[in-house]
């Protein structure tokens, strides 16, 4: 059953159609890519709507992301936030980070994608509180990073394997 959401803090990202639930007084919004309800969090408000961008505006397919995939970074295990995969291979391709709207944007956040990077090797790093939103290519040949001026749809991602 939905219920009204609660107040979130508007975003700078295409409104969409979202699905909550009240359980133990507390409010659990529907992760479509999960399949499943978690508890709504300023994060998981931004994830939510980032991960509808992606798929409704920008058409990447929805088969090949997840949220929350466990990585072992120097022997700990962490999780990165949205991981969209290659069709062919399941290669990481692009890694996302969430903040919460009222989280700046900081070297530390970089530092942190960067940190599951150097372990799964994407092409694309995407970093978000819900307000700003960076976008980087990692060229791995030449060792540099490139930042995008936007959010590439995916037919822009390239053909690179």
């Amino acid at each position: 059953m939905s219920h009204q959401l609660p107040a979130m803090q508007p975003l700078n990202l295409p409104s969409c159609a979202l699905r909550t639930q009240q359980r133990d007084g507390q409010t659990y919004i529907y992760d479509f890519l999960r399949r499943r309800h978690v508890r709504l969090t300023p994060e998981e408000w931004v994830r939510q709507h980032f991960t509808h961008f992606l798929v409704h505006h920008k058409h990447y397919p929805a088969a090949l992301l997840a949220n929350e995939v466990t990585v072992d970074v120097c022997g700990v295990a962490r999780r990165c936030d949205s991981v969209l995969y290659h069709p062919k291979g399941g290669r990481p391709r692009v890694i996302v980070e969430y903040k919460a709207p009222h989280v700046a944007i900081t070297q530390a956040v970089f530092q942190q994608i960067y940190a599951y990077n150097s372990v799964l090797r994407a092409d694309y790093l995407m970093v978000s509180n819900g307000l700003t939103h960076f976008c980087c290519r990692v060229d791995y040949r030449l060792m540099k990073v490139d930042f995008l001026q936007d959010i590439p749809r995916y037919e822009e991602l390239g053909g690179q394997s």
